[in-house]
């Protein structure tokens, strides 16, 4: 079964043979014993380190169909490299373009998107108002928000309720992180400032990268996106996907991280106005990460158990359904 590749150390990939090794940057000059990473396992890498590869590995990758995600010295994400669709289907490409195009099948889209994040935001905050969080007024809030996704009209219109959605459901994190040091007060990202800021946004990072990921495995392109505007040098039909994904496997690590203690001051670096994971924080919640997305749960349409990375694929299939006429989308929504 492949799986995900994480090289946190500064070093040099290379293919040697017919696999790729990653020989470590030695910090004291001795050298450093070279690793393999088997090419049939890999379903992707992620590289947090500062790494050295040349065209043929890189041509290597994109032969067997792995995409690489670039993190930056801060841990947060920075790109990219998409190797060659393999999976290409003009006529579902023409069909994309036209349900971007056209603003009636683009706001449905869009507005099924922002319903479905909107619902998952309400279960997590459920969820905790059940175990005695003053959480009413908050769920409030966002419930009336969320009554007026049917009637917005254009694409501004809907992001600026997300917004909203988002800077309400934020303020209820305060009820349910119970340690102090990680109260989030206002969520800053270039850069974040506090350690629950930098946690979001490595944590976002992360399901951006796995939604890209499930998307090469179809036939969508990832450049053609309902909610967030496409652009350059970005792949927005990832974010789109993401909205859906955060509150389920973002917020929810999250809050398991910071409540059962986990996460400890020293797991992350603060200098002037910034504050990020060190490499101990980041091997911690991509562990974390890994283990969520493995987990297995029944899924009531397809009475199968099926794993929370599956879930991606899954949303992926039904927008591409969508966009062909065979079935219309309905979002993720959590209903455990």
């Amino acid at each position: 079964m492949k799986e995900s590749f994480y090289i946190f150390q500064s070093g040099r990939l290379k293919r040697e043979d017919n696999t790729v090794s990653f020989e470590p940057c030695s910090t004291d000059g001795e050298p450093l014993p070279k690793r393999f990473l088997p090419i049939e396992r890999i379903e992707s890498l992620y590289l947090f380190g500062e790494i050295d590869l040349n065209t043929r590995v890189i041509n290597f990758l994109s032969q067997n169909n792995i995409p690489v995600h670039i993190f930056n010295y801060y841990g947060f994400y920075s790109g990219s490299y998409y190797p060659r669709e393999y999976l290409n289907s003009g006529f579902l490409l023409v069909e994309q373009v036209n349900h971007y195009s056209s603003s009636k099948k683009r706001l449905f889209l869009a507005k099924e998107i922002i319903s479905t994040a909107s619902a998952n935001i309400l279960k997590n905050l459920k969820y905790y108002d059940s175990r005695n969080k003053a959480l009413e007024e908050i769920i409030s809030q966002i419930e009336r928000f969320q009554s007026s996704i049917s009637s917005t009209s254009e694409i501004p219109e809907l992001m600026g309720l997300e917004g909203n959605i988002r800077q309400a459901y934020y303020q209820g994190w305060s009820e349910i992180i119970s340690d102090s040091a990680f109260q989030l007060k206002n969520r800053v990202k270039r850069p974040p400032d506090t350690p629950i800021n930098a946690l979001i946004s490595f944590v976002n990072g992360l399901i951006y990268s796995l939604c890209l990921n499930e998307i090469y495995r179809t036939q969508l392109n990832p450049l053609i996106s309902f909610l967030h505007e496409p652009g350059e040098r970005r792949f927005s039909l990832s974010l789109d996907l993401a909205e859906v994904f955060k509150p389920i496997l973002g917020d929810r690590l999250i809050f398991k991280l910071i409540n059962k203690g986990q996460l400890k001051d020293n797991l992350f670096i603060k200098e002037l106005n910034s504050c990020y994971l060190n490499e101990n924080g980041r091997k911690l919640v991509v562990k974390e990460f890994e283990e969520k997305l493995k987990t297995v749960i029944t899924h009531p349409k397809l009475d199968k158990k099926v794993s929370y990375r599956r879930l991606v694929r899954i949303e992926c299939y039904k927008l591409q359904k969508h966009i062909l006429g065979e079935d219309e989308y309905e979002g993720l929504k959590m209903w455990w």
